[in-house]
């Protein structure tokens, strides 16, 4: 983490709300994560000066970063909204254990029916080439042994199945109370690959459905996008963007 983010009145803040720091628990898995995560995200929205985007969209949990810097979220309810998804993902995936799998420079077609066949749900649609699968641990280590070429991923669930449904449950019982305007400039939803229109439900909805970030930057080109700033703790967006879209701009 940069260490001048620790001096960030919004980051201050952030902790604050929290009430705790998890930068210094983010081993401690996706309950800290996920709050770390968005607080770089906002931050480094608030600190990058660009004042009137075309549209914008975040890669699962970065779609509250998106709507916050949209306007359509406050920051402390996104905030809290993001520790309590965190906290009940983590939970449910204690309750109904399973993982996930990356499966990298395959026929998507191949591995669409591999998920089919195992009881697997296709949680994210990376990049062409770049498909993640969730679900119950026995099937996620029937396409380890398929022979497929496969990474699996260090997470505490299924996250973007149907086995995240308790969390699911929950997020919708604390969206009631939170405050949701029009946003400022379209967001694109991971779940529609189209910009959101009932963000209560269909951030419940996503939590549960796949990730579809190929068809989100193929969106976000087609409103208009030509230049895309990812805003984050990485570059893993910018490679999976000139991988869609072969020739863009593309800044971290």
């Amino acid at each position: 983490m940069d260490e001048g983010l620790r001096d960030d009145p919004l980051f201050v803040h952030g902790l604050e709300v929290l009430g705790f720091d998890p930068f210094a628990r983010l081993d401690e898995g996706t309950r800290f994560q996920q709050p770390a995560l968005f607080l770089c995200s906002v931050v480094g929205w608030e600190r990058s000066g660009i004042a009137a985007p075309v549209a914008a969209a975040g890669h699962s949990l970065g779609e509250y970063a998106a709507l916050v810097a949209s306007g359509a979220l406050d920051f402390d309810a996104a905030l809290r909204l993001v520790a309590l998804r965190g906290d009940a993902m983590a939970r449910a995936g204690e309750e109904r254990a399973g993982s996930m799998v990356a499966v990298l420079g395959e026929d998507d077609a191949a591995v669409r029916a591999t998920a089919h066949e195992h009881g697997l749900t296709i949680a994210n649609d990376n990049a062409p080439g770049q498909l993640v699968l969730s679900g119950p641990v026995a099937g996620i280590e029937a396409v380890d042994a398929s022979g497929l070429r496969t990474r699996r991923l260090d997470v505490s669930g299924a996250f973007h199945s149907p086995l995240m449904a308790p969390a699911a449950q929950e997020l919708a019982r604390a969206l009631e109370a939170v405050e949701v305007r029009a946003p400022r400039f379209p967001v694109i939803s991971n779940g529609t690959a189209a910009a959101f229109g009932d963000i209560r439900a269909e951030l419940v909805e996503n939590l549960l459905s796949p990730v579809r970030w190929r068809e989100t930057v193929v969106a976000l080109r087609g409103l208009g996008v030509e230049e895309f700033v990812e805003l984050g703790p990485g570059r893993v967006l910018s490679g999976l963007i000139k991988r869609i879209l072969r020739a863009s701009e593309v800044t971290a």
